[in-house]
């Protein structure tokens, strides 16, 4: 898997552990009891459960899309658009690092048993997150008209209150996560989805009927600021429900803090230093990873319509076709390397913190090929299926062709987004907090140059901002790949972590789509009902994707049985395997 070298032995007791490990003398106490949250050890057990909650979590937010977008439009689709990207950009600057900020830095405290000082923690970061969720709210509402087209202006401050909010949901989620335990983030996640659903598609509804015979731009508008209070709604129940959880299990919590006699409680000054010194990178990371976004829409948007001279509801609409409908899909895969990034992160950083470097690389090592063994598929799949998957989630004729293109050329970026997510984590698990924020910096600046030149010297118009999203993820994939063998003294091999799982998918790519023709193909001579017919070869081609790519992949060597015992319920699909004379 990966071959190592110049090891380091572990921190002895008495010495200072380098790169912000924590030494002990003596055992180290575990990282958290997640069994008695209601989780499990098992780090890829726990990422499933993660997974699984972000993938049903997407496919909710699409499925309620597709309606919503009927109601309020592509035009009402491309105010939200705008307004939720610059929400997006509020919230990565507020509050979107938390999580991942308080897991690793709880994770490290618990690693030795410093029970007390992790629940410290867990005060310090909600007072940071109430200071800058307040901040960041009052940004949105009262400073819109600085940040958005006026028509998008009252969508984003319909957002503004959101901020607020998840800064405290991300508080909670972290804390979970440091304990080793996603089920409370991933029943979160589940719930939050369900009420954006309900509440998006309502007030949508409402909010449109309210402005009937005004014309469709303030429809449009009304549409669009439905489905912003919706998003407000979904982190409302979230955190009322993680609200719930952590009073439940606040005495199991108390009880181990009480019980640790062996640290002395720091000081609330020097801890609260401490972890704004921890959070703000993460908070600059995720802010400079999703800064793309509002970079290339504010680049887009302005030399399009100022330069350019196009309208503004075709620039918009376009737009929306962008990053509502081929975004949104190919951010369903690359949830999965999210979750788990959130799983490992914790995981990784109790290693380091003991000061095993040996598991710390292999743990690395494994999060990366089992991301790239969901991720390459895919994409791939994507691609093939680009047409068939955008008709089924967004049947709006009109554009569905364009729509189609988009997520075809963007497929690409799940493998790289996803390997990237990863890296990124195992960057921050190991100390090197600071690393993904100079490859997102500089990727960043790459291809902003490039799609300014992009959209003054050619005809590209929308398609230079896939060229250039997949340019950014490009670069931030090979500058993390430079930095994990740098720090962690690691040689990827290539073939074995990258090549397996493309040889799998490029072979399941054929399969799929002449699956998917042939069946739509002969469904069409027994009844020309295009959408019904679409959604049988969609889903019989997609069911034997799978089978195709696993079984290629596991001929091929890409996954050992020790891969499959790891993953939930392991032992009982080896088993069907072996029976089946897979492995």
């Amino acid at each position: 898997m990966a071959s190592e070298k110049n090891r380091k032995g572990p921190a002895r007791a008495g010495k200072t552990a380098p790169a912000g490990r924590t030494a002990s003398a003596g055992k180290t106490a575990p990282a958290g009891n997640s069994d008695a949250l209601g989780g499990g050890s098992n780090v890829v057990a726990q990422a499933g459960i993660l997974a699984a909650a972000s993938i049903l979590s997407r496919i909710i937010g699409l499925l309620y899309r597709s309606p919503l977008t009927a109601i309020i439009g592509d035009e009402g689709n491309g105010y939200y658009g705008t307004a939720i990207n610059i929400y997006t950009i509020v919230l990565m600057v507020s509050s979107f690092g938390v999580p991942s900020a308080i897991s690793k830095q709880m994770a490290q405290k618990m690693a030795v048993g410093d029970y007390r000082n992790a629940q410290k923690v867990f005060h310090c970061s909600m007072v940071y997150a109430l200071a800058v969720g307040i901040a960041g709210s009052l940004l949105l509402y009262f400073g819109a008209g600085a940040l958005v087209p006026p028509n998008s202006v009252p969508v984003l401050q319909v957002f503004a209150p959101t901020v607020f909010l998840f800064g405290i949901l991300g508080v909670l989620r972290g804390y979970f996560q440091a304990n080793q335990s996603m089920l409370q983030t991933s029943v979160s996640q589940i719930l939050e989805q369900i009420a954006n659903a309900v509440v998006s598609i309502g007030a949508a509804v409402l909010l449109m009927r309210t402005a009937a015979g005004m014309g469709a731009t303030p429809q449009a508008i009304r549409g669009a600021m439905g489905s912003a209070l919706g998003t407000g709604s979904g982190v409302l129940v979230a955190l009322l429900f993680m609200v719930f959880v952590y009073l439940k299990h606040r005495g199991f919590f108390m009880k181990r803090v009480r019980a640790d006699k062996a640290h002395r409680e720091e000081a609330f000054g020097p801890l609260m230093k401490e972890t704004i010194f921890v959070i703000t990178p993460f908070i600059l990371s995720s802010f400079i990873l999703n800064l793309t976004t509002s970079v290339n829409q504010t680049i887009f948007m302005k030399v399009m319509i100022g330069t350019r001279h196009w309208e503004e509801v075709m620039t918009t609409t376009l737009y929306g076709l962008f990053s509502n409908k081929a975004v949104v899909i190919t951010n369903i895969p690359i949830s999965i390397a999210t979750a788990v990034a959130a799983a490992i992160l914790p995981n990784i950083s109790t290693s380091f913190a003991q000061g095993n470097l040996k598991e710390t690389r292999k743990r690395s090592v494994n999060a990366i090929r089992m991301t790239l063994i969901i991720a390459v598929p895919c994409a791939v799949g994507l691609m093939v299926l680009a047409k068939p998957v955008t008709m089924l989630l967004f049947p709006q004729w009109a554009t569905l062709d364009t729509a189609s293109i988009l997520l075809a050329e963007l497929a690409v970026t799940v493998v790289f987004y996803s390997v990237g997510t990863i890296m990124n984590a195992v960057l921050q698990s190991i100390g090197r907090i600071n690393m993904p924020l100079v490859s997102a910096g500089i990727a960043l600046a790459i291809q902003t140059v490039v799609l300014f030149i992009l959209i003054m010297t050619t005809d590209l118009g929308v398609h230079a901002l896939v060229i250039c999203s997949v340019l950014y993820s490009v670069l931030i994939f090979f500058i993390d790949s430079r930095f994990i063998c740098k720090y962690l003294k690691i040689r990827l091999r290539v073939f074995r972590v990258y090549g397996r799982p493309v040889i799998a998918a490029a072979v399941m790519g054929v399969v799929t789509r002449l699956v998917y023709e042939l069946v739509f193909r002969i469904g069409m001579m027994m009844a020309e009902r295009t959408y019904f017919m679409n959604l049988i070869a969609s889903v019989v081609s997609i069911f034997l994707a799978v089978i195709v790519y696993f079984f290629v992949l596991i001929r091929i060597g890409g996954l050992k049985k020790n891969d499959i015992l790891q993953a939930p319920k392991g032992t009982k699909i080896l088993g069907i395997l072996q029976r089946i004379g897979w492995m």
